[in-house]
This record gives C-alpha cells, sequence and structure tokens, in this order.
C-alpha cells in the first residue's frame, strides 16, 4: 500500500509477526521495545492509530493493544514477509521420507502427515488426479466362497490392484468369466475416469432385456469403480486436532463449521483446484477462500508436478495467525519433492 510510510510499515511488521508468535494484543510500550527505535509510545500509538484508520489492525474491546486485520495480514504476506530457509538436515530429512516410499498412495498419505507434523497445522492434499486419465486394461473375477468375488484390476502402466465385494449372489465361475469378458470388450484402453462416468450412465438403463452378461458385469464393476471411491475420498486430510491448541478457533461453533469442512471436503477441493490452476504457492487469508467456516484461517497451497504435468495440489491450513515465513518455505519444498517422488515412481 503507497500510504504507508517506511515506519509504519516497520510497525505493522512487528505487530503482525509479534502477535503471530504470542497471540496477544500488541501494546505501544511492547513495540516501542521491540522496535529498538527511539520512538515514545505516544509516536507508536499516532501509528497504530493511523493503521487502524486504513483496515490493517484493529483494538480488541478487551484490550488496548491491536491485532492484524485480515487486510494486515494481506499487506504482510505481499509486501513485508521475510521468508525464512528451511533448516539444511530438515531437508535432508523429507527427501529420506520420499525416496523410501514405492507405493504412490502411501506417498500421499505420508506427505499430508508431514505437512501436519512439521507445521503443527492440518494438512491437506488433492489426490494425483493422472490416475483417471490412467487407461483401463481389464477386470478379472475371480469367485470365493460364499457370495463373495474377488475383483483384480489392471491398468495400462501395469497397476494391479485386488479387491473383494460381496455379490447379490452366487455365481458360477463360467459367468463371472463372460461377464470380465464383456467388460473388458467394452473399456479396454477407456481412461479410468471415463469408465466410472459411462458406468453411470449404464446403470441408468439396466432393464430387465438387457443382456444377462451385460448386468452382471456392470453391477461388478459398479461396486468397484464407484461404491469404495465417493465423494472427497480424492483428498486426504491430516491434523485437523491440531486446529483446536489455538484459542481463536476454539469457539465450539467455529470447530464445528470447520470439522464439517473437512469431513465434507468439497470446497476444500474447490481452493486447492484453484491453486492448482494459479501455479505457485498460493495464500487464501480469511475470507479470501469465499467459505465461512474458513474466515478465521489461512490456506497456504502449491500445486505439485510429476512427469512435468500438473497432477494435484497440496498444504495446510491453520489460523490467520500462523508463522507465514516457516509455512511457505515449508509447503513449496513438499510439493516439489513429491512430485519428484511421483515422477520416479512412473505416475
Amino acid at each position: 500500500m503507497t500510504e504507508l510510510t517506511p515506519r509504519a510499515e516497520f510497525l505493522l511488521k512487528i505487530l503482525v509477526e509479534r502477535y503471530i508468535a504470542d497471540g496477544q494484543p500488541v501494546g505501544s510500550r511492547t513495540l516501542a521495545k521491540k522496535t529498538g527505535l527511539a520512538l515514545s509510545p505516544a509516536t507508536i500509538r499516532n501509528v497504530m492509530a493511523d493503521l487502524e484508520e486504513m483496515g490493517l489492525v484493529r483494538s480488541p474491546h478487551t484490550s488496548a493493544g491491536r491485532i492484524p486485520t485480515q487486510l494486515g495480514y494481506r499487506v504482510f504476506v505481499d509486501s513485508l514477509l521475510t521468508v525464512q530457509p528451511l533448516d539444511v538436515e530438515q531437508v535432508r530429512k523429507f527427501e529420506h521420507e520420499f525416496r523410501t516410499e514405492e507405493d504412490p498412495q502411501h506417498l500421499i498419505e505420508t506427505t499430508s502427515h508431514l505437512l501436519s507434523e512439521m507445521t503443527q497445522l492440518a494438512g491437506i492434499i488433492m489426490v494425483s488426479r493422472r490416475e483417471s486419465q490412467v487407461g483401463f486394461h481389464q477386470l478379472e473375477f475371480v469367485g470365493l466362497s460364499g457370495q463373495r468375488v474377488l475383483v483384480i484390476l489392471v491398468t495400462q502402466d501395469g497397476q494391479v490392484q485386488n479387491r473383494i465385494i460381496h455379490a447379490e449372489r452366487r455365481y458360477s465361475p463360467a459367468e463371472l468369466v463372460q461377464a470380465a469378458n464383456y467388460f473388458n470388450e467394452t473399456y479396454s484402453g477407456t481412461p479410468l475416469g471415463a469408465v466410472k462416468r459411462a458406468l453411470v450412465t449404464d446403470m441408468q438403463r439396466v432393464t430387465e432385456d438387457m443382456h444377462r452378461m451385460m448386468q452382471l458385469a456392470i453391477e461388478i464393476a459398479r461396486r468397484v469403480f464407484l461404491d469404495e471411491k465417493r465423494e472427497g475420498d480424492d483428498l486426504v486430510v491430516s491434523g485437523e486436532s491440531n486446529l483446536m491448541e489455538f484459542p481463536e478457533l476454539g469457539d465450539i461453533q467455529k470447530l464445528r463449521k470447520l470439522f464439517d469442512t473437512f469431513t465434507s471436503k468439497r470446497d476444500l477441493l474447490h481452493l486447492l483446484d484453484l491453486s492448482m490452476r494459479a501455479g505457485g504457492v498460493k495464500i487464501f487469508i480469511g475470507s479470501e477462500s469465499g467459505y465461512e467456516a474458513l474466515e478465521d484461517c489461512s490456506v497456504v497451497a502449491a500445486p505439485y508436478t510429476a512427469d512435468g504435468e500438473v497432477v494435484g495440489t497440496l498444504g495446510v491450513i491453520g489460523p490467520t495467525r500462523m508463522p507465514y515465513e516457516h509455512v511457505i518455505p515449508f509447503v513449496d519444498i513438499t510439493a516439489k519433492l513429491l512430485g519428484g517422488a511421483l515422477s520416479s515412481l512412473g505416475r
């Protein structure tokens, strides 16, 4: 903001950093001590009054001190923040974690836990969308005891997934082979995402006149592709309980709305999708997210790539009073390490 004098910028920076550190309103006397400048408390109060008039700080009713507003945080992050480089040993620890993982899904979960553990905030990752673009190769249906069926899913990139479903009745080996053959002939080479969409359409047109093998194939495939992949399953969240440690988020109504957001995941997916399209580290402060449940929170997110293609987004959620100077570089390097690990796994 061009209206800010160098003195006002400096005092705003000190105030935000102090409030982030201890969560208490910052008074003029405290600022006078922390700045190291020969400024009287009266001079500082005048500057604070100007900052308050500009909407950058405010005075809580219960204190003579001041705290940053959402706009104050935005000015701080955009213009005054000094990003702290990560410790070399810390970076080496991260690199080791990513090198030792060989399963993509487990790698995603590990990354989410690392984000949460190292920031003491909530870690969120939108799972790689490349999975939906991978071509379907074939299904095999194997009858087990009772009405259980082992389904073996093979993708064109060589991944194999095994799932056991409970069928509506017991099927003969011949029925299962014919149903698998029908499904493979119909969908082999089709991206997994397109297979799921086609199944929804096929389910709507299943009739008594439809060939029995078609009905059986669609019924079993539905259990594999749709039932176990509900809305929100492509978002991994870790460390939600960390947010309960912050007094400003401790109100039961705020927590209920916040945890409802974590449960439904739809709003978080929308934010991460915006971050993926924007490129680079994206920061939503308070109401900038557009969601009431996150109006006291900030979201720091960054897209991750694999083989040069943006495939997902990761980040952290915490109070607006988060240590941005540490969180931003951590999110950035985590996105780079995850992308590199996925590329090495051939995802």
